[in-house]
């Protein structure tokens, strides 16, 4: 037990911090979610044609029958060709395989908001002037059961 005040301070390089906050923060969420599957975090890549080697996708969570999509990029060169939408199917997928029954997502982008919307995700809430001047944008899907 520590019995001196811990110190707080500002880090130049989280990197090494962000996985121990993650670590603890996973840790206590799941004397939250007793009873539940563990939680599974979800990667799809896409890889350069080229090389084979990654160069934009997916990143997201699975926890407690939800789908929690955290990242998505499509390099420049490679929009417009359908990969988001077929990211996010891949992810619906197994996120249902999984047992999952939601999902949610968040965008700063409005082109971004129109496709979310398109493929059935609802608006649910909306953190104005983040940035100043734009919206942060939070989305939600009822995903079914897996086929």
């Amino acid at each position: 037990m520590m019995t001196q005040v811990p110190e707080i301070a500002l880090v130049d390089d989280a990197s090494a911090l962000h996985q121990i906050v993650l670590t603890g923060l996973r840790g206590f969420n799941r004397t939250l979610f007793a009873g539940h599957p563990p939680g599974r975090d979800l990667s799809i890549a896409i890889r350069n044609p080229d090389s084979d080697e990654p160069v934009g996708g997916l990143c997201g969570r699975m926890n407690g029958g939800w789908l929690d999509i955290e990242l998505i990029f499509v390099p420049e060169a490679f929009r417009g060709r359908g990969l988001a939408t077929r990211l996010i199917a891949m992810a619906e997928e197994e996120a249902r395989a999984q047992g999952c029954h939601s999902a949610w997502i968040d965008t700063l982008n409005p082109k971004a908001l129109t496709l979310y919307q398109k493929l059935g995700y609802e608006l649910f809430g909306e953190l104005k002037d983040y940035p100043v001047g734009g919206s942060r944008f939070f989305l939600q899907k009822k995903l079914g059961s897996a086929a």
